[in-house]
């Protein structure tokens, strides 16, 4: 479920660029909050003893609260202005949730 919320988030901003919107959707905040919640579950250490990569969690955090952070700027410029969104915006949420998704499978 953590990976499908990435790819739900990439999927939706794939879907966004395709059709040349550079929009933020409500796709993508629902995808990055199952990855958060997913995140936690699987970072909670719930059997005793049991070694928990710290680094990539810490890693992955990060890169889920600036996602989280672009995603919030974008929505709010967007219910503001009524425009779309920088396309450097755009293309950070895009790649970062796609290192975000390539740090949960090969690290």
């Amino acid at each position: 479920m953590h990976i499908v919320g990435f790819a739900i988030t990439f999927g939706a901003w794939v879907a966004e660029a395709a059709a040349g919107r550079f929009r933020t959707t409500r796709v993508m905040d629902y995808g990055l909050l199952a990855s958060l919640l997913t995140g936690l579950a699987l970072a909670a250490p719930w059997p005793a003893g049991v070694d928990l990569n710290y680094p990539k969690i810490g890693v992955k955090l990060v890169i889920l609260v600036v996602i989280g952070g672009l995603l919030g700027m974008g929505n709010a410029r967007q219910r503001r202005t009524g425009e779309a969104v920088p396309r450097g915006l755009f293309a950070a949420v895009g790649v970062l949730t796609f290192a975000a998704a390539a740090v949960a499978v090969l690290w």
